[in-house]
């Protein structure tokens, strides 16, 4: 039996639940704010955050590959929710590659079959790490822990009864990667702004006063952290990919119900559904085998970057297709093509977003030419010396 068809029962029961749970609160989610915990919960049972995680620790020892046909599954209806997905199952990659076995065994369990909720807090770190912005977060040394002092503007799937994952620098060593949980001493919450969208992602402004952060609570301390994030980075990139996935395949399925009563006019469009539906097959291609190799630490950055690029692209052209296939209809707040537009807008923004992909791509292959550069003068130098 194929590892596709022995996890095809577990895709199987996620869409069913996607189908009966979820889909009759799209709407409420993403009109109201409503925050789909008891979903979540409900998902994390039957294994929806743990495709990736190691089985003594809740998970199903499968890979990122599933993780990312979760995802996917829960995009098709509510790309909101697709990315709590991807938040929570974050979390749990995060902790399963954590050097560190004390936070391991206390938090990885509970994230990874849903019981703990917990949200990644890394955008403000990975645009820094980038040469984007500047770190929010700041920590001094405390015995064998550190007291943490600042703020995040977003932090999404938090709240009273989550864990948050966040970075920190520490002055004059570098960087730490931590876990904190709600109920933290100096920990204190926010409402953000309303949003065009992702309303009921439970996006909250983050403030750390005088945080005390126990060495138990650390993934990473200064002297682990460059090659942890190199391990980590990889796969919580690419599983990003199955937010676009899921709304890509929303966005077909609007083309093709528009398609049953205009498609003689829909035919003049740019963008036809069986060229998209190509097209998404081809990066669902690369991102599976991309994803096995993440789950075992062998693959390079830049083709996952290039592979999240193109997932944003398309998403975005998905999503404006879609519109245009459903005409008036589509401009409507109630129709299906009207969140889709918001939900690829967010694919593309949301960290790494496109910019910063285009610039971490531009920067490497910078880097490359310049190592080339340099290469073949010496290569040259050699050739002489050795007549």
């Amino acid at each position: 039996m194929s590892q596709a068809d022995s996890t095809a029962p577990f895709i199987q029961a996620i869409a069913q639940q996607v189908k009966s749970e979820l889909a009759p609160m799209t709407q409420a989610i993403d009109r109201e704010g409503l925050y789909p915990g008891d979903f979540m919960r409900r998902l994390g049972a039957l294994g929806g955050f743990g495709a990736a995680l190691p089985a003594q620790y809740g998970g199903l020892g499968l890979s990122l590959a599933e993780q990312i046909q979760v995802t996917t599954q829960v995009g098709r209806e509510c790309g909101s929710t697709a990315f709590l997905v991807w938040c929570q199952s974050s979390c749990g990659w995060y902790l399963a590659h954590s050097p560190n076995e004390a936070v391991r065994k206390r938090y990885l369990r509970a994230v990874a079959c849903g019981e703990l909720l917990a949200g990644t807090g890394m955008s403000n770190a990975v645009k820094h790490l980038a040469g984007i912005e500047k770190i929010h977060l700041r920590a001094q040394r405390d015995g064998d822990g550190y007291i943490v002092n600042g703020s995040l503007p977003w932090v999404s799937n938090v709240g009273d009864g989550h864990l948050a994952i966040v970075a920190a620098s520490v002055e004059d060593e570098g960087y730490i990667m931590f876990a904190v949980p709600s109920t933290a001493r100096g920990l204190e919450t926010r409402r953000c702004l309303e949003f065009s969208g992702l309303e009921g992602t439970q996006t909250l402004n983050l403030r750390l006063n005088n945080v005390h952060v126990p060495a138990d609570d650390v993934l990473a301390h200064p002297d682990q952290f460059a090659a942890y994030v190199k391990r980590i980075k990889p796969g919580f990139v690419v599983g990003q990919v199955g937010m676009g996935f899921g709304i890509i395949e929303g966005c077909l399925a609007i083309m093709r119900e528009s398609n049953a009563g205009t498609a003689h006019v829909n035919i003049f469009l740019d963008d036809q559904e069986s060229d998209l539906a190509d097209q998404l097959a081809a990066l669902k291609a690369q991102a599976a085998a991309l994803a096995r190799q993440a789950q075992d630490g062998e693959t390079p950055i830049l083709p996952v970057l290039k592979l999240r690029a193109a997932v944003s692209e398309l998403t975005l052209k998905a999503a404006n297709s879609a519109a245009l296939h459903a005409g008036a209809k589509g401009y409507l707040m109630l129709h299906p093509a009207q969140r889709r537009l918001r939900e690829a807008i967010f694919v593309a923004i949301v960290t790494p977003a496109l910019k910063h992909l285009r610039k971490e791509i531009h920067d490497i292959d910078q880097a490359s030419a310049l190592e080339a550069a340099t290469v073949q003068p010496e290569q040259a130098s050699h050739a002489l010396a050795a007549h």
